[in-house]
Order: C-alpha cells, then sequence, then structure tokens
C-alpha cells in the first residue's frame, strides 16, 4: 500500500505551508499529492505550482469538477500537465454537487452517471491524439451544420495512458467507476465497510467491462493526527465531518449523509442534517458520534495509526491519501513523518 497527501484547498492562508507538506512528502517518499477545488482555488495551477518545486512525487487532481470545464479542455490540461512534470500527473474527476454545479457553474445537474461516462469517452479519446469527433446525449463534437470540423490535440503528453480516477460516493457511481476508470477516489471511507460500502460496487463495475480489481487503485483519504487522546483529537474533526454528512448539499442530495446512512449512522445522520441546515452548526458538530469520526480518520499513536492501515490494506486500499492535521506547520509535518513511520511498522512499505 502507497501513502498519498492531499492538500485540500488553496488560498486558505496556509499556502506556503501547504508547499513545504509537499515538500516534505516528496522527500519521504509518499506517492502523490493531490489538491482540491470547489468554488475557489483551481486545482490545475495549485499542481502545476507543486509539480515545479517537487521532483518525484506524483501530483493528482481530487478533483477537476466536471461541470467547470468541458471535456477536451481538461484533456489539454492534463496533457499539459503530465509534459511539465515529466510524466507525474493523475487525472481526478467528479461530478461535485448541485449547488455548485447550478450556482457556481450554470450548469444542470442532470443525470451525472451518463455525462460523467460521456465525458471520460471524450478525455479518453482527445487524449489519443486522434481526430476529435463525438456524438452523445451531452456532447456533440463538432457541432452539427457549423464551421467547425474534427481536430487532434497538438500537445504530446509524456505518458499515452494517463490514469483517470472518479470521486466516487453513491453504488451506482461506484460500479460505473470500476467499469470506465484506473481508480476510485473515496471520502469518509471506514476500513470495516469498505467492502460493504464501496469495493463491491466497484468490483461489480470492473466485472462488468471484463476486468478484475488488478491494477486498480482504490483511493481513501482520511485525516491523520498524532497524539494520546484520541477522543480530544476526534473532536478536532468534529465540524469537518457535521459539514459533509450536514451541510455539504441540499436535504435530499446530500451523498455524504446517505453513505453515514449505509455504515449505520441513520438517526445520527438525520440529527447532523437538521441542526446542520436549521444553523445549529455547533449542535451539529456535537451530534457527530465519536465512532463515526474515529472509523474515517487516523487518530492516536503510531501504533494505533499503523493497525488502522493494516485494516485499510486488508479491506482493499491500495493508495491511503492523509491529510496531515495541525495548527502549525511542524505539527503537519510531524504527523507527515508519523505517517510514514506507521506504514512501515505495518508491514506495509
Amino acid at each position: 500500500m502507497q501513502l498519498g497527501i492531499n492538500l485540500g484547498y488553496w488560498g486558505a492562508g496556509m499556502d506556503g505551508d501547504n508547499l513545504a507538506v509537499a515538500k516534505e512528502a516528496d522527500k519521504l517518499g509518499y506517492a502523490v499529492c493531490w489538491a482540491a477545488e470547489a468554488y475557489g482555488s483551481d486545482a490545475a495551477t495549485v499542481l502545476s505550482w507543486v509539480a515545479a518545486q517537487t521532483e518525484r512525487i506524483d501530483i493528482g487532481s481530487a478533483i477537476f469538477q466536471i461541470p467547470a470545464r468541458q471535456p477536451a479542455m481538461t484533456a489539454m490540461t492534463a496533457a499539459t500537465l503530465d509534459s511539465l512534470s515529466g510524466g507525474r500527473f493523475r487525472l481526478g474527476l467528479g461530478v461535485s454537487g448541485p449547488q455548485v454545479s447550478e450556482g457556481w457553474y450554470g450548469v444542470r445537474f442532470d443525470k451525472p452517471l451518463a455525462r460523467t461516462r460521456e465525458y471520460v469517452e471524450i478525455v479518453r479519446k482527445a487524449m489519443t491524439r486522434e481526430r476529435l469527433s463525438y456524438e452523445g446525449e451531452h456532447w456533440t463534437l463538432p457541432l452539427p451544420e457549423g464551421p467547425g470540423k474534427p481536430i487532434k490535440l497538438t500537445v504530446h503528453p509524456q505518458r499515452e495512458h494517463i490514469p483517470l480516477y472518479i470521486a466516487a460516493i453513491g453504488p451506482k457511481n461506484l460500479e460505473q467507476t470500476g467499469e470506465i476508470a484506473d481508480g476510485a477516489l473515496l471520502i469518509f471511507p471506514a476500513a470495516e465497510h469498505l467492502e460493504e460500502t464501496a469495493i463491491r460496487h466497484l468490483r461489480a463495475g470492473r466485472e462488468k467491462a471484463g476486468k478484475t480489481m488488478d491494477g486498480f487503485d482504490i483511493v481513501p483519504t482520511l485525516p491523520l493526527a498524532v497524539g494520546d487522546d484520541v477522543r480530544g483529537l476526534a473532536d478536532m474533526f468534529r465540524p469537518y465531518t457535521a459539514l459533509y454528512v450536514g451541510g455539504m448539499g441540499s436535504r435530499k442530495q446530500n451523498f455524504y449523509n446517505q453513505l453515514a446512512q449505509r455504515m449505520g449512522y441513520e438517526k445520527e445522520a438525520a440529527e447532523i442534517q437538521d441542526k446542520y441546515l436549521s444553523g445549529d452548526k455547533d449542535g451539529a458538530a456535537a451530534a457527530v458520534p465519536h465512532e463515526l469520526i474515529d472509523s474515517t480518520t487516523l487518530l492516536g499513536s503510531v501504533d494505533r495509526i499503523a493497525e488502522r492501515m493494516q485494516a485499510y490494506a486488508a479491506a482493499g486500499v491500495t493508495t491511503l491519501t492523509l491529510s496531515p492535521a495541525g495548527f502549525t506547520l511542524e505539527e503537519r509535518i510531524k504527523a507527515l513523518r508519523a505517517g510514514t513511520e506507521a506504514l512501515e511498522r505495518a508491514g506495509l512499505a
């Protein structure tokens, strides 16, 4: 099992620290550095900045939002980043959510599975450097009865095949991800629930495509905090968990809330959402069960984290992405180093 790091969103006042964390991860042998985007910093610019100041670590988008870019532009960006980084780019895609898609990008959040499938097909075709033509429900290239004609990508990617990942949560999205992608980006993954909530659906998609799980990258992201007081460390992540379970989406369309329910927290998920959407964010955070936080993070001593890493490896995780927590750069670097130490103690390095 390899380790990755997720820098999250840029522009939160810790940009210099984030770069230092990425450079330290590069020195420690972490496999990949992911960057996110929502409606602030874009991931492509961040990844180019990180790639320019690191040597070995891969850079990955977690995620490029599908409604933000036409698929041909995503192919252009992927090819450019792969070329500039010397073949170190991993393309992560996701549909985002209805609030961001419709409120920020003005793109209807309808038929996300079909849109994702067409998007991936166009991106893959464009990156082969064939002349691009496509007829689908959501995209037609070139547009009919106009001056457009099939053209091809002029940039030569460093590699013929750039690994493509999809951020997936729901069963149908997970199954399609197994069918059409090279890896899955997961969030709020509990090792003991991973087979039921994610991997069996991914496996079904692989089988549908006539493939096995061999070579398919399962990439969950987990916050990491080192210390003796596990409950105190867990409390640090109450607002984070409450935001996703309670407020990341509407009452009817919150993928993270539905995931918490599938993990057995039906009553608690409803309470967190009710309080969050009513404006009681503190109450929502207080309603998050400790067990939910503890099972979806890496907390405690290095030995305890090593045991948890073993559980994730046994569940089928191939790249464990860490978000090292800390109030200072020194604390985040310490957590980062603890991650590599725990991997070694777990016998997984």
